[in-house]
């Protein structure tokens, strides 16, 4: 019996005497009740939704089931006798390798170029945005919310035509490529704006005030602690996000801008050839979308390192 009135005061000893309820320590402990010590030393399995590291088959699996599916795709696309040579003779154009008539850029190379610029503004719009939306200031969060909704409750093509064909007639000209770069921009701007507010909402206040007791500045804060914290969350739908913009990129081709889009259905109209030109067309934006969600996955991976459930699993 001392034996085990020893080691009961010694299990309870380690936590706080005030979060220990009356007559506790007359209890018995239970037997395999492992202590903060035990727990932390036990294995830790990743939140992030990381296979099993001894689960080596699953990838293997993973890489046969999409070899075979791509291999029933090239079947099924060598069964419509498609005209290979005319995509090949095409191909470099659709890429961007050569430039437009008028030296500019095209294909492939600009729809990466508008979609890249986009983003980068985007970024910054919705970090102005997310900010008013969390600021204690009511105008500054009316403008925010107003701008959100009008964005997000609008079609992006809508807002492609008022900036590129309504804004002349109040004297307002802008060119093709600025009215496509500025429409998606404040689009996925609003949109981004929602992920980065609900993505630092989502930071528990105790982190923020421990490090404010620190006497940390607020920078420091944003930068160090909340920030990093923040990006493990925003980064998957942000990802997202981008991969929608890479896509929607072809709505500057109303405006004429010589993108992949346009290319496709313009060689498409001069030949007929509309099964190839489309299809092509299709997997060069399915590979950029699949290098978008390698930088992703990779994003995501540092920013989640050290994120685990500690306890019995």
């Amino acid at each position: 019996m001392a034996v085990d009135a020893t080691r009961e005061v010694s299990v309870h000893a380690k936590a706080d005497p005030g979060d220990v309820p009356p007559g506790v320590l007359s209890r018995a402990a239970p037997p395999h009740a492992p202590s903060m010590a035990e727990r932390r030393t036990e294995p830790v399995t990743p939140a992030l939704g990381a296979r099993p590291a001894a689960d080596g088959s699953f990838r293997r699996k993973v890489w046969l089931t999409w070899l075979t599916l791509v291999g029933l795709l090239v079947g099924a696309g060598y069964g419509l006798h498609l005209d290979l040579a005319y995509v090949a003779q095409k191909l470099p154009f659709l890429l961007g390798v050569r430039l437009a008539p008028d030296g500019f850029i095209q294909g492939a190379v600009l729809t990466l170029f508008v979609t890249s610029v986009s983003m980068f503004f985007a970024l910054l719009v919705a970090l102005v945005t997310a900010f008013g939306r969390m600021s204690g200031n009511p105008v500054a969060f009316a403008v925010a919310t107003f701008y959100a909704s009008f964005f997000r409750g609008t079609p992006l093509m809508v807002q492609v035509l008022i900036i590129y064909l309504a804004l002349p007639q109040i004297g307002l000209v802008l060119g093709a490529l600025s009215s496509g770069l500025i429409a998606l921009s404040l689009n996925y701007g609003a949109y981004l704006a929602e992920t980065i507010r609900s993505g630092m909402m989502a930071i528990p206040a105790g982190q923020r005030e421990a490090a404010m007791a620190l006497g940390l500045p607020r920078w420091v804060i944003l930068w160090k602690v909340t920030g990093p914290q923040a990006l493990r969350l925003i980064i998957p739908p942000a990802g997202a996000l981008f991969v929608s913009m890479l896509k929607d990129s072809s709505l500057v081709s109303l405006m004429g801008l010589w993108e992949l889009n346009f290319l496709a259905q313009s060689y498409a109209r001069s030949t007929y050839h509309y099964m190839e030109m489309l299809i092509a067309a299709a997997l060069i934006y399915w590979v950029l979308s699949i290098v978008f969600e390698l930088v992703q996955y990779r994003l995501e991976r540092r920013f989640g390192r050290g994120v685990a459930i500690v306890g019995p699993h």
